[in-house]
């Protein structure tokens, strides 16, 4: 049951990550009724236009590292205590899922910090969303029996041990966030001797009208990909599954170059300001 608190209530949910048809129902009876939408910039514009409250504030505080204007967490924080403690239902709107690689812990600890009521909505997570929109099943039976989902935007996030270990592994791996990470990524797994049955896919602004789907042997990579600049959002899957493609890929590649989700180049509200006013 939905019910705005007199205090005021946050909700946390997930959008998914491209389409907006895989928005839960849940997610958008909030949307209907929010007061205030926090949103993130890989979040389809259908999903407000079509399900958000017309008459609702909508913030974009969205993070684009080296793409543009990023908005800090400590001011999303911010925006979070000022709305809530004015009464108003806030809904945090995340791309994919709120628990997947995301700042939810942030969130959390200032709504209870404040004594703020809160919800938590999961979405559909990028690797679900690529995976199916790629025919790639991530534990598709005799090719993985588990799948681990892992980053590498940072040189010292996976330690020479670990790699090791992922290039041995049956799973199959998906890294998020790590696709301008790339090179290295195929580097430390080829130098730990990764079998060549394991293959690697990117695919670029999964489940979007703008997909497309980069196959490889790692150890064909230099000749084939290596150096590729890749839309923002991609994801990364490795390993036997990804042979899969080619048998059940049901999507066509849509050979585009265009952001499905537009880079902020200015900032079309100010968080910071927006302190300062009801």
């Amino acid at each position: 049951m939905i019910q705005q608190l007199k205090n005021g209530k946050l909700v946390i949910a997930g959008a998914g990550p491209g389409d907006p048809e895989l928005l839960t129902v849940k997610a958008m009876r909030y949307l209907q009724q929010a007061d205030v939408v926090l949103t993130d910039r890989l979040v389809s514009e259908d999903i407000l236009n079509t399900y958000g409250n017309s008459t609702a504030k909508i913030i974009y505080v969205g993070k684009q590292c080296s793409l543009g204007i990023s908005t800090p967490q400590q001011t999303i924080n911010e925006l979070i205590v000022h709305y809530c403690l004015l009464g108003k239902l806030v809904v945090r709107l995340k791309g994919g899922d709120v628990s997947i690689f995301s700042n939810i812990l942030d969130e959390l600890e200032t709504a209870v910090a404040n004594n703020i009521s809160y919800e938590i909505i999961p979405g559909v997570t990028a690797a679900l969303g690529a995976a199916a929109t790629a025919g790639i099943p991530l534990t598709a039976r005799g090719y993985a029996t588990s799948v681990r989902f892992l980053t590498y935007y940072k040189s010292d996030i996976v330690t020479d041990k670990y790699w090791k270990e992922l290039a041995h592994t049956n799973d199959t791996l998906v890294f998020y966030m790590s696709s301008e990470t790339l090179d290295k990524v195929v580097e430390k797994l080829t130098i730990n001797n990764i079998h060549e049955d394991k293959l690697l896919a990117v695919i670029e602004q999964a489940t979007t009208p703008l997909q497309n789907v980069y196959i490889s042997n790692l150890y064909d990579y230099k000749n084939n990909l290596n150096g590729k600049k890749f839309i923002s959002p991609s994801l990364v899957i490795i390993g036997k599954v990804v042979s899969l493609h080619e048998q059940f890929a049901w999507l066509p590649n849509s050979n585009s170059s265009e952001y499905y989700f537009k880079p902020i180049i200015t900032q079309i509200n100010n968080p910071e300001n927006l302190l300062h006013v009801s």
